[in-house]
């Protein structure tokens, strides 16, 4: 049977036929849709975790129970959990585990570009690369069993395109792995990684990838060679393989689905058919710089093909054509180009809790470190109320670390905000030491019920399982507390003036502190609409009294745009243009009725 599926549910549904029993994952776009799809089945046990090191941790536990076991996160999630990740390549699997990773080229939503294959080297693991979703399916499966085959985690390379892609996969019946499910005692000098455990893991790591090598050469079934026009031959993997097959289908072909280890005969095998060998890879050239440790003489890779971004068939076609045709252009299907799309900035959504906060921030002239999540928007005018954003949980700490520097003048000048998802996944540890090493940094918790930014998953501090299960809820005031942190406050955001106020008293004190957001769930989290008090019929500006002084505008929302038309107030005051809030967007957050100093803005039933 055949279905149409995206990448990532092609994961989920082959790690499900390949038996696996527990799936681990902190939500990370563009991964975070496999997990979700993977807890659809009442045969694995799945959750979210706080962070993608415990994700890791619980991940491989299973294993070593005899259970397989399937971990999710984003490439800089692979950052958080590097430290089991790296030792469990020495300890192994008894159940099979691994380990699937998505970058995200083109930075659509993350932070930095990074390619996950420099970890297959790096922790001396395998690494399968998929380029749609039959081979998502597919690749999950053997991964499972290679996994089990050589004792190994297995890394499972996706990217944005693969993962949120759809195309047909045949479907297969689940199989349990034959695996004995028991913890065994014996194994201790497998398990235990002190420094005589590890020395000789460490031999039997390189002894395994030597077996690898072997395998990957003459067994793994998905390393192709295509030998057509021999002039040239492209070596490819992944969705560069499509893109570069799309322009280029005439010419020769190897391409690759298990990046490391190599087959390094079957590439030497390739260079003696072809006559000039070109490189085509997203990102890093990490095949290209192999290959040519190899001493083989490749004619073009990265001089030609952007390590900067995303690739697409446009960009293929603009860097080798000539090359590889002596035309500038082939003749490829005409494409939409980017540039000609109308441009469509990220905001928050109407009513967000966030633009109230940040809203206070700006007014309060404040250097906002910030953090991972919807509330990076923040920084983007008008609000331009974040300064300072790297990783998750590192705006707690990039506060702290200043204060020390600027001492008694950063006091009422600096605070750090994040979310409450957040905060669980990172956050507590630098604030336990802000307050251990006398900072004085506040630290304000966005609380908004939901890990909102990947697509509404649950965390522990939201009250329910990745099943929409009761679960028990982190009471944020109390962590805080137990910490060490004394003065701990909760803020209604919407309410402007008590927010500015409250912010105001605690970034001033000498001791570090702690506001929390409160009943202010995510806009669209529909369980748990905002505050009772919310005029759901919305507001409507006064055209007779608007006086086009753009105020409104600077909260940044959707549903707020501007009219720009001359005229009069009916006090006779000239104006340039009006506000106008449109009616299908507006939640009635009130937050534009607090804003407006004449008064123009009121109740929509009014």
């Amino acid at each position: 049977m055949k279905r149409i599926l995206q990448g990532n549910e092609a994961i989920a549904r082959g790690a499900w036929e390949a038996g696996v029993t527990v799936g681990c994952a902190y939500p990370g776009t563009p991964s975070s849709e496999i997990l979700a799809r993977l807890s659809e089945y009442d045969e694995v046990y799945t959750e979210w975790s706080p962070n993608e090191k415990v994700s890791m941790e619980v991940a491989h536990g299973a294993s070593v129970a005899g259970g397989r076991a399937l971990v999710c996160m984003k490439h800089v999630g692979l950052n958080v959990a590097a430290d089991p990740f790296m030792t469990i390549s020495y300890v192994g699997v008894k159940g099979g585990m691994v380990v699937a990773v998505a970058d995200d080229p083109g930075q659509h939503s993350s932070q930095n570009e990074q390619d996950s294959r420099q970890w297959t080297r790096f922790g001396k693991v395998p690494l399968l690369e998929p380029a749609d979703s039959q081979e998502c399916r597919d690749f999950t499966k053997i991964a499972f069993d290679i996994s089990e085959q050589f004792d190994t985690p297995v890394l499972l390379r996706s990217e944005t395109r693969v993962s949120h892609c759809d195309s047909p996969v045949e479907l297969g019946e689940r199989t349990e792995s034959s695996m004995e499910r028991k913890l065994d005692k014996k194994e201790v000098a497998k398990l235990v990684m002190v420094p005589m455990h590890a020395r000789a893991r460490r031999q039997v790591v390189e002894e395994r990838m030597q077996q690898l090598a072997a395998y990957a050469e003459e067994d793994f079934p998905y390393n192709v060679m295509e030998i057509n026009d021999p002039s040239v031959g492209f070596i490819t993997s992944g969705v560069s393989y499509l893109y570069t097959k799309d322009v280029f289908p005439q010419y020769s072909f190897l391409k690759l689905g298990m990046i490391w280890p190599l087959p390094k005969g079957m590439i030497r095998e390739f260079f003696n058919q072809v006559r000039k060998v070109i490189i085509v890879e997203e990102l890093d050239p990490f095949l290209e710089t192999e290959i040519r440790a190899m001493g083989l003489d490749v004619w073009h890779g990265k001089d030609l093909v952007p390590s900067i971004g995303e690739l697409t068939p446009t960009i293929i076609e603009r860097s080798l054509s000539k090359a590889v045709t002596g035309k500038e252009r082939v003749s490829v299907p005409a494409r939409v180009e980017t540039e000609e799309l109308p441009k469509r900035p990220p905001n928050l959504c109407a009513g967000c809790s966030h633009r109230p906060l940040f809203f206070a921030l700006k007014k309060l002239k404040l250097f906002v470190f910030g953090d991972i999540g919807c509330y990076g928007l923040g920084v983007a005018p008008p609000l331009s109320a974040m300064h300072f954003s790297t990783c998750m949980g590192a705006g707690v700490g990039g506060s702290y670390g200043a204060g020390k520097v600027v001492g008694e003048d950063g006091l009422g000048k600096i605070c750090a905000v994040l979310g409450d998802s957040t905060f669980l996944h990172s956050g507590i540890g630098p604030l336990m030491d802000a307050v251990y090493n006398g900072g004085y940094s506040t630290t304000i918790i966005m609380d908004n019920s939901i890990t909102a930014m990947t697509g509404q998953q649950e965390h522990p501090g939201t009250g329910f399982t990745i099943k929409g299960e009761p679960a028990p809820t982190v009471d944020f005031e109390q962590l805080a507390r137990s910490v060490g942190v004394k003065h701990v406050r909760t803020v209604d955001p919407y309410n402007i003036k008590e927010t500015v106020e409250v912010i105001r008293e605690e970034a001033s004190r000498n001791e570090a502190s702690v506001i929390i957001t409160k009943n202010s769930p995510c806009m669209l989290l529909r369980r748990a609409r905002p505050q009772e008090r919310f005029d759901y019929s919305g507001y409507r500006i006064q055209e007779d009294v608007c006086r086009g002084c753009k105020i409104c505008l600077n909260v940044a929302c959707p549903a707020i745009s501007w009219v720009p038309e001359a005229g009069e107030t009916k006090d006779g005051d000239k104006r340039k243009g009006r506000s106008l809030i449109n009616a299908d967007q507006c939640v009635g957050c009130a937050v534009c009725f607090q804003v407006c100093e004449f008064e123009s803005i009121v109740p929509r039933d009014e």
